[in-house]
């Protein structure tokens, strides 16, 4: 007796493979692709000085990681600010303002003091930072 064996049938062409390529393709674009916007013109970002002493005069706005003030070291409300920032200006225009944020300070709660100080009239602004150490 002579056993035959069924015929096979023809594979179906399988585009698991080729799925598998377009995905790893879509990947590596994703990863090193740019995602942010780039400006119309050219911007460069300030440098920090760092190393050198602080400038020396002025008045020094200190900010607590919960966002309280203090102006020369009085406590003062945010409201009030603005009318006690002006009284010093008045008596000196070239007056210099140092802010001295504490670390933990959210951004929202410093970068709107640099912008009411140059509304109302402080030409020199200065941003206290501590330098990391090395090692």
């Amino acid at each position: 007796m002579k056993l035959t064996r069924p015929a096979r049938a023809a594979q179906s062409e399988t585009i698991i493979a080729l799925i598998d390529v377009v995905f790893f393709l879509l990947i590596f674009f994703m990863l090193i692709g740019r995602m942010d916007a780039t400006a119309p013109f050219e911007v460069s970002p300030p440098h920090a000085e760092t190393g050198r002493d602080m400038p020396a005069g002025g008045i020094t706005l200190a900010v607590s990681a919960k966002g309280a003030l203090a102006l020369d070291g009085d406590d003062m409300r945010p409201e009030d600010l603005p009318d006690v920032l002006s009284e010093h200006l008045q008596d000196n225009p070239d007056l210099r303002l140092r802010i001295n944020a504490h670390r933990a300070a959210e951004l929202r709660n410093v970068l709107p003091l640099v912008s009411r100080a140059q509304q109302l009239g402080f030409r020199d602004v200065v941003l206290v930072v501590t330098p990391e150490t090395g090692g």
